[in-house]
This record gives structure tokens, C-alpha cells and sequence, in this order.
């Protein structure tokens, strides 16, 4: 080819190639798919969802939480408990095969019902739904006193009552000292001293009729509060 007729086609081949990249260039502005050139990815911490935020925020909040739980626990728990010691109460003060435990029996029906009553209020401002029903193991308990008469009976009921106090005594304790809700700490603070002036009286009187204590196993109650 002459290098004359060469140079003569050249404005055409860039006519041509002007005409296939410009609308090629068009086009890719045009894509909606086509991200834009100067916008850059979000780095990964743009990219956490807001659920994992309420996650986060739910994990700060879990002390609270807990806690809030734990009441609730509890509140369910002493009432369970509170109307054990009301029920064997009464078998007691009808039992009983001495005045001290008809009247130790008789004494827990009056503050177990007081106390009781100074739970509910709180349970159901907090949402709590009350048992209505002994549990198995004090089910068990009461229908044994209700086999037993005489001596048996007083020995058996004492050491039930030894045991279920020291063990009330120190739950009471641990609530008292961790429950952020003034109303509930105010109620276990004085449901604390009634539990522990019962626990007193039921250690000197079984030890009184010779009822074996607990070694082990329970938390003894102790005067200081």
C-alpha cells in the first residue's frame, strides 16, 4: 500500500472507531447495575445490620434483665414457700402432740398468712402469677405428718422445719442483698427478720425434744442480720 493512500484513510478509521466507543460509553453510564466510579463500597462497619445493634443494646441490658428475672423467681418461690409452712402449720397446731408445737404451728400459719399477703401485691405489680398448689416435695411432706401422731409427728415436723428454715433464711438473705427494687428489698428485708426469729425458736425447741440437727447441707441461722 502507498504510504499516501494509507495515510489518506486514517481520518475514516477513527471515524469509525469513534462511532463504536462512544455509544459503548453511553451505554455503561446508562446501566443501572453499573456502579459509579468515584462511589466507594461501604466498609464493614456501615454494613451491620440494626438488628444486630438491638442485639448488642439487649446484651447491655442483661444484668438488668437477669435480675428482673431473679425476683420474679424468687417472689414465685416464696410463695410456694410461704404456703408450705401455713399448710404444715395447721396439721401442727392440730397434731401436735405438745402445746410448744401446736403453738410453734400456730405461729406460722398467723406470719406465713401475714407474709403472704405482703408478697401478692408485689407479684402482681411485677406480673408474677402465684402458685395456687403445693409443689411435689411439700405435697410429700404433708401427706407423711398426716400419717404420723404423737412423737412422731413432733419430730418429724420440728426437723422439716429446721431445715426448711435455715435453707429459707440464707435465699431471703441473697435477695435481700441483691434486688435492685426498693418496694421487693423492703418486703424480704422484713420478711428476713420474721424467717429468722422462726428459726431461732424452732432450733431451741427441737434441740428441747431432742430432734437431731442438720450437719450439713443447710445454712444454720445466725443472729447477726
Amino acid at each position: 500500500m502507498k504510504l499516501s493512500s494509507a495515510c489518506s484513510q486514517i481520518p475514516q478509521i477513527l471515524i469509525l472507531c469513534t462511532a463504536i466507543l462512544v455509544p459503548a460509553s453511553v451505554l455503561a453510564q446508562s446501566d443501572p447495575m453499573a456502579p459509579p466510579a468515584s462511589q466507594t463500597q461501604p466498609n464493614r462497619a456501615q454494613q451491620v445490620p440494626a438488628s444486630a445493634t438491638s442485639m448488642q443494646d439487649s446484651a447491655a441490658n442483661s444484668g438488668d434483665t437477669a435480675q428482673n428475672m431473679k425476683d420474679k423467681m424468687f417472689l414465685r418461690k416464696a410463695a410456694q414457700g410461704g404456703m408450705a409452712e401455713v399448710k404444715l402449720g395447721q396439721l401442727a397446731a392440730q397434731k401436735g402432740s405438745s402445746d410448744e408445737v401446736k403453738a410453734f404451728g400456730q405461729k406460722m400459719v398467723d406470719d406465713h398468712t401475714k407474709l403472704n399477703n405482703d408478697m401478692a401485691p408485689i407479684a402482681d405489680s411485677m406480673g408474677v402469677r402465684l402458685p395456687t398448689n403445693l409443689n411435689k416435695e411439700d405435697q410429700a411432706e404433708y401427706d407423711k405428718l398426716n400419717g404420723l401422731s404423737g412423737n412422731d409427728f413432733d419430730t418429724e415436723y420440728l426437723s422439716f422445719m429446721v431445715k426448711d428454715h435455715h435453707k429459707d433464711l440464707h435465699e431471703f438473705r441473697q435477695e435481700a442483698a441483691s434486688t435492685t427494687d426498693p418496694t421487693l428489698q423492703t418486703a424480704v428485708n422484713n420478711a428476713t427478720k420474721v424467717i429468722h426469729e422462726h428459726s431461732m425458736m424452732v432450733d431451741k425447741l427441737a434441740r428441747d425434744k431432742g430432734v437431731p440437727m442438720p450437719q450439713h447441707g443447710a445454712k444454720s441461722a445466725s443472729p447477726t442480720m
